[in-house]
């Protein structure tokens, strides 16, 4: 029993080697320059590990791009368990998830999402629902749980997170296309345009 637990544990930090490797030089290189090879001779390990457990270089694109496919949905949560008014607490996620979302990291990975759906619409649909679609809903959630509690607000949930969303990961996408394209994603732009949403929503009267 000891043997299999330590067996998973070192195949486990194998794969999270292996993963790191692979964002680092699929960021740094590009994914169509960076060879299973070059992963390989970074993570350390051997080759036939590498298709054993992710396929192909594919598999470990999938891997390295969905691995935080759930941190939208996390960042949402931790600003609802923080408290406060709907307003205290739109502000917060607005600041955490342009933080998230405007990570250089993040963005060079979404530019390689981008370059990579031009050939493959599953690879595109399946990143969608793994991060967008989640985000969304956690935000439809929220919104929805406000106006439950007697919330007064002006549009349904589903609307108001899909607003509030575009009003975030527009900014990415500017960014990921055309690397800022003159744009300044401050967070008092980010705030302002929060402030904005909320009186537009009247959730700035709570």
């Amino acid at each position: 029993m000891t043997t299999c637990v330590s067996d998973f544990c070192r195949l486990d930090r194998r794969k999270r080697a292996i993963v790191e490797a692979a964002r680092t030089l699929f960021i740094e290189q590009g994914y169509e320059r960076t060879t299973v090879g070059d992963i390989v001779e970074k993570a350390g390990g051997s080759l036939s590990t590498v298709y054993k457990v992710f396929g192909s270089k594919d598999g470990l694109l999938e891997a390295v791009v969905f691995e935080q496919a759930g941190s939208g949905e996390a960042i949402i949560n931790s600003a609802m368990s923080q408290g406060g008014s709907p307003a205290d607490i739109l502000h917060r996620l607005a600041e955490d998830l342009r933080e998230h979302f405007l990570n250089p990291e993040m963005v060079a990975l979404v530019r390689i999402v981008i370059a990579r759906s031009i050939n493959d619409r599953d690879f595109a649909q399946m990143f969608y629902e793994r991060t967008a679609t989640r985000t969304d809903r956690a935000l439809a959630k929220m919104f929805a749980q406000w106006q439950s509690d007697g919330v007064e607000m002006v549009g349904d949930p589903e609307m108001l997170a899909e607003i509030f969303l575009d009003m975030i990961v527009s900014d990415l996408h500017v960014e990921a296309i055309l690397h800022s394209g003159g744009r300044t994603h401050s967070p008092e732009r980010v705030r302002a345009r929060t402030e904005f949403f909320l009186a537009g929503t009247k959730l700035a009267d709570h």
